[in-house]
């Protein structure tokens, strides 16, 4: 056997289990999904009609292009609707189980938290508690060794946008205790 037949398999200890229940199936989020663009394509459709989407003297008014778009956009989410409510009937595939979100959610939350933060405690408090914070609790890596990766992280970021590119971050109280 050659050394490219051979396959390596890693076993991930904090994999999903198998045997999880399923929180939605694939069908149901297919249904959500062309739902929301077509509700989009509807939105937007409106709005550009109400702005123009009609030739006048000068050539096309400012909402005919996206106009046109929206409606290819409600065509094919009308399509994948049908497509889907047809197929719904079938057996459900499971599109994600109660494991698998909850390792979704350990990532999405603090970073939507991070987003907030931001606003109140700027870019670079907000970066170091969500670096900080998931080398420690999601990936089990010890304190120090955390800190000191977000704070060297953090501390980079400062100097390439703040000082060297002089970009306007979003700042909160700690850097306008130090004067930037």
């Amino acid at each position: 056997m050659s050394q490219t037949d051979l396959e390596i398999v890693v076993d991930d200890p904090t994999a999903p289990e198998d045997d999880s229940p399923s929180v939605v199936s694939s069908g149901t989020i297919e249904i959500v999904v062309c739902l929301l663009l077509l509700a989009l394509a509807t939105t937007l459709g409106y709005d550009n009609w109400r702005t123009g989407a009609s030739w006048d003297s000068t050539g096309p008014e400012p909402g005919y292009f996206p106009f046109y778009l929206s409606v290819i956009l409600g065509g094919g989410s009308l399509y994948g609707l049908i497509v889907a409510l047809i197929a719904h009937r079938k057996a459900a595939e499971t599109f994600v189980t109660r494991a698998q979100a909850r390792r979704v959610m350990a990532v999405f939350v603090p970073t939507l938290l991070f987003c907030l933060v931001t606003q109140f405690l700027g870019l670079y408090v907000a970066s170091f508690l969500l670096i900080a914070g998931f080398m420690r609790l999601v990936g089990k890596i010890a304190l120090w060794k955390s800190l000191l990766t977000a704070l060297v992280f953090t501390a980079i970021m400062f100097v390439t946008f703040d000082i060297a590119f002089d970009v306007i971050m979003p700042k909160g109280p700690l850097e306008a205790a130090f004067g930037h």
